[in-house]
C-alpha cells in the first residue's frame, strides 16, 4: 500500500544548436540586401537587431549541466471516490523546460513550463487497485528564445501501489490439521483455554487449580486419589494465500486483451486483491498465520506470519501485486503442513486448478476462490458470444472437477460470508474445523 512516494533522477545534458540561430542570421541577411538594393537604410536597419539577436544567442552557448527531476504522490480523494495527487519539480539551468505528460502508460499532454519545484502538477482518478504509473515525464530544455535545446532527458515514472477496498468477512475456515501453540480454536492437544477434554488422574507436573474436587468426591477410587479436569489447548491456523496473476480480465468482455483501464471496468485482479486482503485480515485478527504467494515466477511472497506488522507487510504486498510477466508459468510455493490454502483466480486456463488439485491430494484443505467478474457481454459480435460461451462452458468444467477432488469453490461476487460458512460446515464433516 502507498500513502505517499517518490522517484529522483540525475541526467547529465548537453546542449545543440536550433535552426533558430541560421534564420535569424539569414533573415537579417535578406532584410539587408533588399535595403541596399533599393537604396534603403531605414530597411538595414531593421535587420541589424535581428542579426544582433542571432549573434547574441550563437555567442552564449549554454554550458553542459545537469537535468534533476523529482517526482512526488501522496494519497488524495475519499474512500469511494480514491485519487492521487502528483507533483513534478524540475531543476535545469534553461530559460523553460518542455515536458511531455504520460498517466498510466499513456500520453496525456505537453506543456512549457519554467523550471522550479511543482512546476507541473496532476491529479487522478485510480480506478483500480494494484500498480500503476499515474505520472511519467520525458523532458528537455530550451534557452534564448529557443536558440539552444538539451538533449531529451529519459523519461522518469513514478509508481503506485493502490491499496484494494476493504470488504469484511465474518468467519473462515480452518486448516485440517492445528498445530500452533496459541491462538483461538479448539485444538487436538491437551491445554488450556479450549473446551472440555477428560478426568484424568493427578500426576507430577499438574497443576492445583485443575483439580476438580466434584469429580475427586464422585468417583476417586482411594483415599488421597486427585482427579485433574482437562481441557483442549487453543491453536492457530495456517492460512496460505496463493493468488492467480497470469491474467487480468474485466467484466467488459469486449476490452478483454486490450489493455484499456478505462473500459475494463472491475478487473479479476481487483476482485483477488480485495479477496486476500479481507482474508488475511479476517485470519491474522483471529490469531492465526497467513503466507502469501503471487504465482508468477516474478511474483511476490511473503513467509508465514502474524499480527498487525504482517498484516502490513502482506497489505503492501497485495497492492503491489500486478498481472505477471509470463501467463503460461505458474511457481507452485511451498505450503506448511496442515495449511489451509485459499487460490485466488479466475480459473479459464486450468493451471491454478492443477496446483490446487495437487494441494488438495497433499492432504492440505483448499478453498477455490472464483474472481471472474459477472461477463458483459454487450458490443460482442456473433462469433465474439459463442467464443464467450465456450470459454464459459470450459471454465464451468474445471469448477466441477475442483468441487469433484473435494475443493470448496467459492465465488466472490456477492454472499461471501454465506459461501465461506458453507465451505466451512462441509469441512467440517470431513474433519476439520471452523472459526
Amino acid at each position: 500500500m502507498t500513502d505517499e512516494a517518490a522517484v529522483q533522477t540525475a541526467t547529465a545534458v548537453a546542449w545543440r544548436r536550433t535552426p533558430v540561430i541560421a534564420l535569424g542570421i539569414g533573415g537579417a541577411a535578406i532584410i539587408a540586401a533588399v535595403g541596399l538594393a533599393f537604396s534603403r537604410p531605414d530597411v538595414v536597419a531593421i535587420g541589424l537587431p535581428l542579426a544582433l539577436a542571432a549573434a547574441w544567442a550563437l555567442l552564449r552557448r549554454p554550458s553542459p549541466g545537469e537535468a534533476r527531476i523529482a517526482l512526488r504522490a501522496h494519497a488524495a480523494g475519499s474512500v469511494d471516490r480514491p485519487e492521487v495527487q502528483t507533483a513534478a519539480d524540475v531543476v535545469l539551468a534553461a530559460d523553460a523546460v518542455q515536458i511531455a505528460v504520460d498517466q498510466d502508460g499513456r500520453r496525456t499532454g505537453l506543456v512549457d513550463v519554467r523550471p522550479g519545484t511543482a512546476c507541473l502538477t496532476a491529479r487522478g482518478v485510480l480506478q483500480h487497485s494494484g500498480p500503476s504509473e499515474p505520472l511519467a515525464v520525458t523532458l528537455r530544455g530550451s534557452s534564448l528564445e529557443g536558440a539552444w535545446v538539451s538533449d531529451v532527458v529519459p523519461r522518469t515514472a513514478l509508481a503506485w501501489n493502490a491499496p484494494p477496498r476493504a470488504v469484511r468477512i465474518g468467519s473462515l475456515p480452518v486448516a485440517l490439521r492445528l498445530t500452533g501453540l496459541h491462538g483461538s480454536h479448539p485444538g487436538s492437544r491437551p491445554g488450556q483455554g479450549g473446551d472440555f477434554r477428560d478426568i484424568q488422574p493427578f500426576v507430577p507436573g499438574d497443576e492445583l487449580r485443575r483439580v476438580d474436587w466434584r469429580a475427586t468426591a464422585r468417583a476417586a477410587r482411594r483415599p488421597g486419589d486427585l482427579l485433574v479436569r482437562r481441557d483442549d489447548a487453543l491453536s492457530d491456523s495456517s492460512v496460505v494465500l496463493a493468488i492467480d496473476t497470469a491474467e487480468d480480465l474485466g467484466a467488459a468482455v469486449a476490452a478483454w486483451g486490450s489493455g484499456d483501464p478505462d473500459r475494463s471496468g472491475v478487473t479479476s485482479l481487483d476482485l483477488a486483491r480485495e479477496t486476500a486482503l479481507a482474508i488475511a485480515t479476517a485470519a491474522i485478527g483471529v490469531g492465526d498465520r497467513v503466507a502469501y504467494h503471487a504465482l508468477s515466477p516474478d511474483g511476490l511472497s511473503l513467509p508465514s506470519g502474524g499480527g498487525a506488522r504482517h498484516l502490513a507487510r502482506v497489505r503492501r504486498a497485495i497492492a503491489a501485486t500486478g498481472i505477471g510477466t509470463d501467463p503460461s508459468y505458474r511457481r507452485s510455493p511451498a505450503v506448511p503442513p496442515g495449511s489451509i490454502v485459499f487460490v485466488l483466480s479466475t480459473f479459464v486456463d486450468g493451471v491454478a486448478a492443477r496446483m490446487a488439485t495437487s494441494w488438495r491430494a497433499a492432504g492440505h484443505a483448499v478453498i477455490a476462490v472464483d474472481v471472474l467478474p459477472t461477463p458483459e457481454e454487450s458490443r460482442l459480435s456473433r462469433e465474439q458470444r459463442i467464443a464467450l460461451r465456450t470459454l464459459l462452458a470450459e471454465r464451468t468444467d474445471v469448477l466441477a472437477e475442483l468441487r469433484h477432488a473435494g475443493i470448496e469453490v467459492v465465488p466472490w461476487s456477492g454472499g461471501v460470508d454465506a459461501a465461506m460458512r458453507r465451505a466451512a460446515r462441509r469441512l467440517a464433516r470431513r474433519g476439520t474445523g471452523r472459526r
